[in-house]
């Protein structure tokens, strides 16, 4: 791609695409250049601070000052919580909307929120498309025909889940829409909001699922056949009809192509929020491989390896569990050594019994980290001496944590899941850090920072097919996947603002 002008591009497509419409206090607010931006932020302070509402006066433009577009703050927060009543989850607070989110993709709240999203990007003037797998597309047109910038994210949740986590995304996105349309912003192509399916993987296990299905790299017929783990005897093709959901378009990138792909998110991470600052540009993700370990003691008869605890001395058990527990250990030790993350969140013991000595383990195991070589090296090492422990050799002094007495062990692995790491898109990243910098003004280099994505989202799949970056905004204490997952408003608002002028000018410089 030729080099850019990016500070000409930019004051270009703003002179030409921006006309104003109602009163002047309800313009909106638009980037100036370089050398005015101390004096505008300045004077947008004193109006307004960071988060203010482009309804509420701040800087006005003169024709030739101008600020980055803004967003109405109270209405972006009114219809994140407004939407949050279908699927409210646990209590956390006192205050009325201290409550986290339990919206399993494809339930009945899941279709309110979709039906809602539908209604209201049309009435904007968007065309709406689903496909095959249930992404809701709704695209803005633009002065000339091509593939649209989309805003993308998901609106369901965990089942004990947080009213932020890809939520913010799609409200922010609809926030886009509202301020383009109420100010008669003409793009150069169409943008649009996609919301995709599935995300999460809670209900039906594949986690990123639509967006997956989209870039071809899950087929179709695989998700459809997926079953819910939440007991229900449905498939994932059953509930997309039930609820109406089930489009005739392909679920491909052949059929809806993308521009490029932006995805506003909550770090969910504690990195920001530590060094106070207020955006993540995001550079890629991290690579990552889920196993299944299965540990069983052979014990000392052939009929049965689990024993009474009161009556098998430590030197006589085959436990099974406490083999388990030296593989957590040593992991850890790994991932600190590698630079890596190594952890268990599943544990399951056979027999299951107080007073029986388990067995059989079943551990998830899952390794993370940004270059593809190092999950593979800590993969290595980790087989290599779990294999040692298992066959009773000790590795870094692990023996003195219990004896694993003279039963023997087997040891299996499989790989349930793998992803190579992501590497996003350079226009796409360089659009977002100069969109920091306009939102956020003088002073702007302490309050942004580049940062790697330690969870799999959306954007992981889109990048395969699409230019492609994220933008993270801090969450309180790090805290995501919990019902007290929490951004403050402010926060919100400049994550929603640098969304919406990353994407304005990835439009404005495609040729």
């Amino acid at each position: 791609m030729a080099s850019v002008n990016w500070s000409r591009a930019w004051g270009s497509y703003l002179q030409t695409n921006l006309r104003w419409t109602g009163t002047q206090a309800s313009r909106p607010i638009c980037f100036s250049p370089l050398e005015n931006t101390l004096r505008c932020f300045a004077a947008s302070r004193r109006a307004s601070s960071f988060g203010a509402s482009h309804r509420d006066g701040g800087v006005q433009p003169d024709g030739n000052h101008h600020l980055p577009l803004k967003v109405n703050r109270e209405r972006l927060m009114e219809t994140l919580h407004e939407t949050c009543a279908w699927g409210t989850g646990k209590r956390w607070g006192q205050a009325s909307t201290d409550t986290g989110m339990s919206r399993l993709t494809l339930s009945d709240s899941d279709k309110k929120a979709r039906d809602w999203f539908v209604g209201t990007v049309e009435a904007l003037g968007c065309r709406v498309t689903v496909d095959a797998i249930g992404n809701v597309f709704a695209v803005r047109p633009g002065r000339e025909e091509g593939a649209a910038t989309f805003a993308g994210s998901h609106m369901d949740t965990q089942p004990t889940g947080g009213r932020y986590d890809g939520i913010l995304g799609i409200m922010a996105g609809v926030e886009m829409l509202r301020i383009l349309q109420e100010n008669d912003v003409k793009t150069k192509f169409p943008v649009g909001v996609v919301n995709w399916t599935n995300e999460e993987g809670a209900r039906f296990p594949y986690s990123m699922m639509g967006s997956g299905v989209w870039a071809e790299a899950l087929p179709l017929e695989t998700a459809y056949n997926l079953r819910s783990v939440t007991g229900e005897s449905v498939t994932l093709k059953s509930e997309l009809e039930r609820i109406g959901y089930l489009g005739n378009v392909p679920a491909s990138f052949r059929s809806i192509p993308m521009g490029a792909h932006f995805e506003l998110h909550i770090e969910q991470g504690p990195i920001l929020e530590a060094e106070r600052r207020k955006i993540g540009v995001v550079q890629g993700v991290q690579a990552y491989k889920w196993f299944t370990i299965e540990i069983e003691g052979r014990g000392l008869t052939p009929v049965r390896k689990d024993a009474h605890t009161g009556t098998t001395p430590l030197a006589n058990r085959s436990d099974a569990l406490l083999l388990a527990s030296k593989f957590m250990v040593h992991g850890n030790r790994m991932a600190t050594k590698h630079a890596a993350l190594v952890s268990t969140g599943i544990l399951t013991l056979s027999p299951g019994s107080t007073n029986t000595i388990p067995g059989s383990v079943r551990l998830s195991l899952d390794i993370r980290a940004p270059r593809n070589e190092t999950v593979e090296e800590v993969e290595a090492q980790l087989r290599q001496d779990f294999a040692h422990l298992a066959a009773g050799k000790d590795i870094g002094s692990l023996h003195q944590g219990g004896t694993l007495g003279k039963g023997e062990f087997s040891v299996s692995w499989r790989t349930d899941s793998e992803t190579t790491a992501t590497v996003f898109h350079k226009d796409c990243i360089k659009c977002a850090r100069e969109a920091a910098a306009d939102v956020l003004g003088a002073g702007s280099d302490g309050l942004v920072r580049d940062v790697v994505s330690g969870a799999g989202h959306d954007s992981v799949y889109a990048s395969r097919i699409c230019p492609t970056t994220m933008i993270f905004v801090p969450c309180r204490d790090g805290v995501s996947h919990n019902p007290a997952e929490y951004t403050s408003p402010e926060d919100c608002a400049i994550g929603a603002e640098v969304l919406m002028n990353s994407v304005l000018k990835y439009d404005a410089m495609r040729s």
